[in-house]
């Protein structure tokens, strides 16, 4: 209070009234909507229904999955559902009997972990040496590298299929695994995340200091590359875990993936979609269970990788 006849003194009287009333109120003052062209503005009725109409389309799919899952194989024939039906334990029950389903939940587990973890290593290191390292045709490599991304995958299935034929790992969780080590699109992304998130000076410290590159790489490099890395590692794991073009060619029967072994519940002559949707229900769930687990901490990396000094 003793700053109040100081505020009249400089600001006047009106100051002073303002001053003194703020103070007795004991609510802190409250900041302003500025217009357009200043600071952020808090979303409008149009931006969270436009998000809450995406979220409601992208959630459809699982829904209707659920929904067809829960009845019986002729409810498609009486028209569509509207309401869930009692059969969706019965119907899970007859996938688990009809396919090796958690063998196929195994190998989907230990091949999108494995490929995850693979990318996000090989492409941040690769990453970090095109954008930081200074060598002969660095660019023109990366170019290259870019441009394998306009190449169909369908074109090398065949070559692919024959090397891995060669070295006898058809059939097995390798000839899956191995192709996937490394993507283009990582060492893109990694390489322009770390260009702008990682000083050059910071680097030039750590070498001054007598460390390796390659030291310098996992202490200093990896540490700052971690928010684009996680969000790397739950695409990567994603497109894995839903990925069934080369594992339905390369694997047998007998020791699928998740994707490989729904296909099996197709008969020849008749589909029983309830069966099928209830499978793939139950194999969207341990992605729910990544996105719960992983969802706080990679949104936690991200505004912290976004968040600029």
């Amino acid at each position: 209070m003793s700053s109040i006849p100081m505020i009249q003194q400089t600001a006047g009287k009106a100051a002073a009234r303002a001053a003194a009333k703020k103070a007795g109120s004991g609510k802190p003052p409250q900041r302003r909507r500025r217009a357009p062209g200043g600071t952020m503005r808090r979303p409008g009725f149009l931006t969270y229904g436009f998000l809450g109409a995406v979220l409601l389309g992208s959630l459809f799919p699982l829904w209707w999955s659920f929904l067809v899952g829960s009845h019986d194989s002729t409810v498609l024939s009486r028209g569509v559902p509207l309401l869930p039906g009692g059969n969706f334990l019965a119907n899970a029950a007859q996938v688990l009997d009809s396919i090796p389903f958690w063998k196929a939940l195994a190998n989907s587990l230990i091949v999108s972990t494995v490929t995850a973890f693979a990318v996000v290593l090989f492409s941040t290191l690769a990453g970090f040496a095109f954008a930081k390292l200074r060598f002969k045709g660095s660019r023109w490599l990366l170019v290259f590298v870019i441009a394998t991304m306009a190449v169909p995958t369908q074109l090398g299935v065949v070559p692919l299929f024959i090397v891995m034929a060669k070295l006898g790992w058809t059939g097995s969780l390798w000839a899956v695994i191995i192709p996937g080590l490394v993507t283009a699109f990582g060492v893109f992304w990694m390489t322009q995340y770390l260009k702008d998130a990682l000083p050059d000076e910071l680097i030039e410290a750590v070498r001054v200091d007598g460390a390796s590159m390659i030291r310098a790489f996992w202490h200093v490099g990896l540490p700052a590359a971690r928010p684009a890395a996680a969000m790397l590692a739950l695409f990567t794991f994603v497109a894995t875990w839903t990925n069934f073009f080369w594992p339905f060619i390369v694997l047998d029967p007998s020791n699928p993936t998740l994707p490989v072994a729904l296909q099996l519940l197709q008969a020849a002559h008749f589909v029983d979609y309830s069966v099928v949707l209830a499978g793939a229900v139950l194999s969207t769930i341990p992605l729910l269970v990544v996105f719960i687990v992983a969802g706080r901490q990679l949104v936690s990396g991200i505004m912290q990788g976004a968040v600029k000094g």
